[in-house]
C-alpha cells in the first residue's frame, strides 16, 4: 500500500508561515475535528497561523476552540462566507494565505508540505493540491485530482480545484488587491480564480492529497440559489465562449485521462473523526475511484 504523498520528508530550514482561516456559523462538531487537523501540522520550517472568523454563532463554537488556545478566535458580524475569509485574510500575518472551512480537514504533513513547494517555487503564486472527498463519518467516497485551471472551462463549466487545498501568497492580497467577492455567495473562488488567470498569475500543482472535503449531501453548492448563481457567473462570460462549452468540457476531461485521473493509485489517509476526535483514523483505500456519484 503507497502511503500519502503528504508524508513527504520536509528538509529545508528557512521558515515559512501559513495562514489558515476558518470561516465559521454553526457548526461546532464539525470545526473541533477541523481545528485538530490544524494544530498538529508540523514541520521544519514551518510556522503556522489558524484564525477562525466567526459570525456570531454562540458559546458552542467558542467552547469547540478553547482546547486550541493557538487559535485567534474572533466573532463579528459579517455578509458571508466570502466577506469572513476577506476580514480573516486582512487580520494574517503569514506569508502564505489558505482557507479551510469547518467541515474540512488537513491531512498529516500537509502544511509542510505546501511551505517547502513554495520555499522551492517562488515563481509560484497560486498552489493547488488534490483532495480526497469523505462522508460526515470520515469514510471513503472519491478521490479528486486536480489540474492547473483554465479560463475557458472555469468560466463556462466548473471549478476543478478545491478550495482546502488552495494556497496564495500574501502579495496577491495585500499589493496587488485580489479578494473574494463578498456580491457571490458560492461561486466566489470561481470568480477569484478567473480573475487571476486574467491577470496571468503564476499558479501550479502540486498533485499529492493535502485535504479532506465532506459531501453532507447538503453542501452549499447543491442548493438551488447556487444553482442560480453559477448560471449568471457563466453568463458572464464572452459569448463565444459560452457557445463552445462543450469544448472546453471535452478538453478537460482529455487532460484528466492523460493524467491518470481516471485510474487513481491505491493510498491511504488520517483524518479526526466524530468517532475519534482526538486522534488521527488511519484509513486505507485499496480500489480509490474518480467517480463521485452524488455529483454525476
Amino acid at each position: 500500500m503507497a502511503r500519502s504523498k503528504t508524508q513527504l520528508l520536509v528538509t529545508s530550514p528557512e521558515t515559512i508561515t501559513i495562514s489558515v482561516v476558518t470561516p465559521s456559523y454553526k457548526q461546532a462538531d464539525y470545526l473541533r475535528l477541523c481545528a485538530a487537523s490544524v494544530a498538529d501540522q508540523k514541520g521544519a520550517g514551518l510556522k503556522v497561523e489558524h484564525i477562525v472568523q466567526d459570525s456570531l454563532s454562540g458559546p458552542d463554537v467558542a467552547e469547540a476552540v478553547r482546547r486550541f488556545p493557538e487559535i485567534q478566535f474572533i466573532s463579528e458580524k459579517d455578509e458571508g462566507m466570502y466577506d469572513a475569509i476577506n476580514r480573516g485574510w486582512a487580520r494574517a500575518s503569514g506569508d502564505i494565505l489558505s482557507w479551510l472551512n469547518c467541515d474540512e480537514q488537513y491531512l498529516p504533513g500537509a502544511l509542510a508540505l505546501v511551505a517547502d513547494y513554495f520555499r522551492q517555487h517562488p515563481e509560484t503564486d497560486i498552489l493547488f493540491g488534490d483532495a480526497v472527498v469523505i462522508d460526515a463519518k470520515g469514510d471513503y467516497i472519491c478521490s479528486r485530482q486536480v489540474l492547473k485551471p483554465q479560463l475557458y472551462h472555469t468560466w463556462t463549466c466548473h471549478l476543478n480545484t478545491f478550495t482546502s487545498s488552495m494556497f496564495l501568497r500574501r502579495e496577491l492580497l495585500r499589493e496587488r488587491g485580489f479578494r473574494l467577492d463578498p456580491y457571490w455567495k458560492d461561486v466566489g473562488d470561481a470568480a477569484l480564480i478567473r480573475d487571476l488567470i486574467l491577470a496571468k498569475a503564476n499558479m501550479a500543482v502540486c498533485n499529492n492529497y493535502l485535504s479532506t472535503f465532506v459531501d453532507s449531501g447538503d453542501n452549499r453548492n447543491l442548493q438551488p440559489w447556487a444553482r442560480k448563481e453559477s448560471l449568471e457567473f457563466f453568463q458572464q462570460a464572452p459569448g463565444w465562449m459560452r457557445q463552445t462549452r462543450s469544448l472546453w468540457r471535452l478538453l478537460h476531461r482529455a487532460r484528466r485521462w492523460m493524467n491518470g485521473h481516471y485510474r487513481p493509485k491505491p493510498f491511504a489517509y488520517e483524518i479526526y473523526t466524530p468517532g475519534s476526535p482526538q486522534r488521527r483514523l488511519h484509513i486505507e483505500v485499496p480500489r480509490p475511484t474518480f467517480f463521485w456519484e452524488t455529483r454525476m
